[in-house]
């Protein structure tokens, strides 16, 4: 017994140093990309409200245009970007990239770039959207909103179904302990769910309406539990419920049952997140392909009639 404690702690320790450095890496790229693009944004925001034929004119014409300084670097960091886009299909075949890191770290890089390879496209067109290009622009806008989607459905997906249920049953452990008044709002406005028997005559997207839907009311319920539970005056103090209040045992059970409503929800909703996400793939994919295609094309046919 001992002896498998000691082996197995080593491999674990890594594990969570890794998990503990994947947010903070992807929210200092998503800081740099962002403060890089709004840097750009802001200064060529006088030329971008020119219209075609004043902007030769402008002193940042030769920076910002499509073939400038500054448009040939964004299109070429865009292109970066894209080819960073397709390294996460690539992974799922490459067994040497499933290697480097997690699924989900690498599907969140994946969404991050699809984000942000657009904002670089916009820019390096300098708002331009015609032709080939436009059209491979709009492409690409599609492949964006439908990555942020997948990203989504991703996280409804429930993985560890045995380790959901025991988290459940604990907390019911810790919901027994509270007062009834407590008990009684947590179930009503957090914890209660539609019948499995109905869940189960939905249709996809029926289940995927429900699931954007309780997202989003779900904090204008916390708002409401807490205005139930701490009156008028801490309310208030909580400007309406919308910031944590100092009452911290009940901050506390707010946060665990926000946890359990999740788990509940996804543990009933499993067999139609799955069927959506597979749906899903059905229609990202073929975007994927066709923005590829177009954006390649784009690139030979700038680097042929020798616009660079």
């Amino acid at each position: 017994m001992t002896a498998h404690v000691s082996t197995s702690m080593p491999a674990a320790a890594p594990v969570r140093a890794l998990k503990r450095k994947h947010p903070r890496l992807l929210t200092l790229i998503v800081l740099i990309v962002a403060a890089s693009l709004l840097a750009v944004a802001v200064y060529g925001q006088d030329y971008y409200r020119l219209d075609q034929a004043a902007r030769a004119f402008s002193p940042k014409h030769h920076l910002l245009k499509p073939g400038g300084i500054v448009g040939t670097n964004l299109g070429l960091l865009g292109v970066l970007m894209l080819c960073g886009i397709f390294l996460y299909p690539l992974r799922k075949r490459w067994r040497w990239l499933q290697k480097l890191g997690s699924s989900k770290s690498w599907l969140d890089h994946h969404v991050v770039l699809g984000v942000a390879a657009p904002v670089c496209i916009v820019l390096h067109s300098s708002f331009k959207f015609r032709g080939l290009a436009g059209l491979a622009f709009w492409v690409m806008v599609a492949v964006a909103v439908s990555g942020l989607i997948g990203r989504y459905l991703y996280a409804q997906i429930l993985r560890e179904v045995a380790e959901a249920e025991s988290s459940l049953r604990a907390f019911q452990i810790v919901l027994e302990h509270q007062k009834p008044i407590l008990q009684a709002e947590l179930r009503r406005l957090l914890l209660c769910l539609p019948d499995p028997s109905r869940v189960s005559r939905w249709s996809p997207f029926t289940a995927l309406v429900y699931m954007f839907g309780s997202d989003l009311v779900r904090p204008f319920r916390i708002m409401q539990l807490r205005m139930k539970i701490l009156g008028t005056g801490a309310a208030i103090r909580s400007i309406v419920g919308i910031c944590t209040t100092t009452n911290v045992a009940l901050e506390e059970v707010i946060c665990l049952a926000r946890k359990q409503a999740l788990l509940s929800r996804r543990m009933l909703l499993l067999s139609h997140a799955q069927r959506v996400f597979q749906l899903w793939h059905v229609v990202h994919k073929p975007f994927s392909y066709a923005f590829a295609v177009l954006a390649l094309v784009h690139i030979a046919v700038v680097m042929m009639l020798g616009f660079l």
